[in-house]
């Protein structure tokens, strides 16, 4: 008799984060999706941006769910919560849930808010 493998949830994560007319400014960004794949082989995490880069939260989240995940977070990596988190990207979200009435989207709070990232970027500034 052939077995039946089990069948998990695939879950996506998108790094969202501002976006810059510079090239390089993303590298920093794609460096947290490369960490979090090493540290997290099964992990599906791609990296979209709200302007003058691509993708776009909305082509990353559709690339995601063509992947096969039934479920994706989004982490705003954003240090401050200004309009864009406050605002932008909750209507992006909206957008989102519309199109894809069947994925499961989920919001963390930005990094800014998370009291581990305060802390290393204390010890950052205090010992470099």
């Amino acid at each position: 008799m052939q077995s039946i493998p089990n069948i998990s949830i695939s879950a996506g994560i998108v790094l969202f984060a501002h976006g810059s007319r510079d090239a390089r400014w993303r590298e920093p960004v794609e460096a947290v999706a490369r960490r979090a794949a090493e540290l997290s082989p099964d992990a599906k995490v791609v990296c979209a941006y709200l302007e003058l880069m691509k993708p776009d939260l909305t082509t990353a989240a559709a690339g995601l769910i063509e992947q096969g995940a039934l479920s994706v977070r989004i982490v705003p990596l954003f240090l401050g919560i200004g309009k864009h988190v406050r605002e932008d990207l909750p209507g992006l979200i909206d957008g989102l849930r519309a199109a894809h009435p069947s994925i499961a989207f989920s919001l963390q709070t930005a990094v800014g808010e998370d009291t581990r990232v305060i802390e290393l970027l204390a010890q950052i500034a205090l010992h470099g």
